[in-house]
């Protein structure tokens, strides 16, 4: 994995959420919009154009792929024998062009290659528990999330639409199987639409959902879904959801565009009813020292791959943000303002991530 480039495409992906709120503070809202609004208005796709996730060139992850890029694992890691957990993973943001409030599902520019680094690099720290299946989907453009428009809320719409067809078809392949979801950014606001729309169908055989990098609340957005924060760390049927910060935090920009929306429920979203589920400890409000960190991403010297170091960093849940404890380790230059460190929730803790899923897994196979 080239380290350098993808600590480029991650950054990228940043802006999905948070650097809207950064950049109309910085440059002004109007020029923020022309910038990075798509071109033209939403048009409704054709009525034969939507995927069929019965083939597998639908997907961009799936255990019949050949080079299926979630099997990639960094420098000393095993591969794991024993994978009984059916894994559904939705890839952030990938598309950066202004041409369409849509991405292409045949697109092979450079989005295509992000697309792979992201599974390589986020749903790869499932792989113990399970297989993962991934769909390419026509992901909403960056501009989709900085207006609300009609045009905004159809490519938003267009992209779920995709998911959840992804998500009925990974259902028919794995029946019986216990169920683990995750996603990070675009990936996990779909996400959440999932587990509310599909809340009958995950009864019983739900592990967890990794709901990275998305803000979700516990009594807007939880009860909806039927589930509730996972509150030990060999808890089942539970959601995990963390945003990464270090000291001195400064979260408002996050805050101002999150506080005050609905959720499902009805009820008006707070900073108080934030959920944080720290992904060492696995609980809800927890905090971890960096000796329990099972291990953190860190590019190797050449930046031809990466290895996997222990004990880099601790963190602690404070008023609904995951904290940095100790000297966050030199993963690149891009933090955002405020020390926000979306940018690495999963490389922070991927290790941890990691022995999460197994150990839910395990508990989930024991009950």
């Amino acid at each position: 994995m080239c380290a350098r480039r993808f600590l480029a495409v991650i950054f990228w992906l940043t802006l999905i959420f948070v650097g809207a709120c950064f950049a109309i503070y910085q440059f002004g809202q109007q020029v923020l919009i022309k910038q990075a609004t798509p071109q033209g208005h939403f048009q409704a796709a054709a009525a034969d154009s939507s995927p069929d996730y019965a083939k597998p060139e639908h997907w961009i992850a799936r255990p019949d792929l050949a080079g299926n890029p979630s099997e990639w694992l960094p420098q000393g890691v095993a591969p794991a024998v024993n994978r009984p957990a059916a894994i559904f993973y939705i890839h952030p943001t990938t598309y950066l062009e202004r041409d369409r409030w849509n991405a292409p599902l045949t697109d092979t520019g450079e989005s295509a290659y992000r697309l792979r680094l992201f599974v390589q690099s986020q749903a790869s720290a499932l792989t113990s528990a399970g297989q993962i299946w991934a769909p390419r989907y026509r992901q909403a453009a960056f501009g989709a999330f900085l207006l609300k428009s009609e045009d905004a809320r159809k490519a938003l719409g267009l992209a779920y639409s995709d998911v959840r067809d992804a998500f009925d078809e990974f259902l028919r392949q794995n029946q019986g199987k216990p169920i683990i979801l995750a996603g990070h950014s675009q990936g996990s606001l779909h996400l959440t639409r999932l587990l509310v729309d599909r809340k009958d169908a995950l009864k019983g055989r739900l592990v967890a959902a990794y709901v990275a990098g998305w803000p979700i609340s516990v009594s807007a957005d939880l009860p909806s879904m039927g589930l509730r924060a996972c509150t030990q760390p060999e808890e089942t049927g539970c959601v995990l959801s963390w945003q990464t910060f270090a000291e001195p935090a400064n979260p408002d920009l996050v805050l101002d565009a999150w506080k005050g929306t609905r959720g499902p429920t009805g009820v008006s979203r707070t900073r108080k009813d934030m959920l944080c589920v720290n992904p060492i400890t696995g609980t809800e409000g927890g905090r971890a020292p960096s000796t329990a960190n099972a291990g953190t991403l860190l590019p190797t010297a050449d930046f031809s791959s990466a290895t996997l170091a222990s004990s880099t960093v601790g963190a602690r849940c404070t008023n609904g943000f995951l904290v940095l404890d100790g000297q966050a380790p030199a993963l690149g230059p891009y933090v955002l303002p405020g020390n926000n460190y979306h940018v690495y929730d999963y490389a922070l803790f991927w290790g941890a991530i990691r022995k999460d899923a197994e150990r839910r897994l395990n508990a989930w196979q024991h009950r």
